[in-house]
């Protein structure tokens, strides 16, 4: 068992409901104090993110889609790489579409780094949770 969604967002009734359309089947409970820890220390890497997140994962996704998380998970702090170095990493230097895809379908925000995933060319492009968001992952790993 682990954490299967971290949503980030602005609006605490959009998050629910959007965790509410990814889990059908789930019964929405309050946070104990388990759930609590958890969320601390989801707020404490965002804001201090080299400190590093050791959170139980239960991760769901093709066996593509893993891979590409598994890699998301291994760049450090502070840096980017581009979904074409991600494409190569995981042995499918073609695959840089399907790349891109498997971070757009990431639901765990921060957890698998998808924000640290960069164009070629160095832009800032699409994210689950919004370019701005992503940008100000960005510079506060930066800072860091």
């Amino acid at each position: 068992m682990g954490v299967c969604a971290i949503s980030l967002g602005d609006d605490p009734d959009a998050l629910v409901r959007d965790l509410q359309d990814q889990f059908l089947k789930a019964r929405l409970i309050g946070g104990d104090k388990k759930f609590e820890r958890m969320v601390a220390q989801v707020i404490g890497f965002i804001e201090a993110p080299q400190t590093g997140l050791d959170l139980p994962l239960d991760v769901r996704g093709t066996a593509f889609q893993q891979k590409v998380w598994r890699a998301l998970r291994e760049i450090p702090a502070g840096s980017t790489v581009s979904y074409t170095e991600i494409a190569e990493r995981i042995g499918a230097p073609k695959a840089v579409r399907a790349v891109a895809q498997a971070c757009a379908s990431n639901h765990i925000a921060v957890a698998i780094p998808c924000h640290r995933v960069l164009r070629h060319d160095g832009a800032l492009s699409g994210y689950r949770w919004g370019v701005q968001r992503k940008r100000a992952l960005l510079a506060r790993e930066a800072v860091a």
